[in-house]
């Protein structure tokens, strides 16, 4: 998602269902205060990963979650930022979903239990 398209998708993705954020303009990660209670491995997987990704190709990065708990990558730019590398972020956002496979599943079903009440079979 890129400057254009990120007002209307922010619209679909309010700000309560966003898990984290990364800049690379102002160098800053956020989490969001209710994935606080998360443990620090877990913090630190997510706060690796998303800086990581900002600092190959730039921009901004959110990762938010929707109303089923699946777990979507929104990436921003800044006007005339012609740094940014457009490809190598959809390339980057594919391999996160390949290589952190069961580290995104496992942050879905705990979004899906702890903020939409699902329980968990085993």
């Amino acid at each position: 998602m890129y400057e254009d398209d990120f007002e209307e998708e922010r619209e679909a993705f309010d700000q309560d269902k966003i898990i984290c954020v990364s800049s690379s303009y102002e160098r800053k990660f956020y989490l969001a205060d209710k994935f606080s209670g998360l443990p620090e491995q877990i913090k630190e997987e997510l706060q690796i990963m998303c800086v990581l990704f900002t600092e190959d190709v730039g921009g901004i990065l959110t990762m938010v979650y929707d109303d089923e708990g699946n777990i979507s990558f929104l990436v921003t730019t800044a006007a005339g930022d012609f740094a940014f590398d457009e490809i190598g972020s959809e390339y980057k956002i594919r391999q996160i979903q390949r290589q952190k496979k069961d580290f995104l599943e496992s942050l879905e079903k705990y979004i899906r239990v702890k903020f939409m009440g699902e329980n968990i079979d085993y």
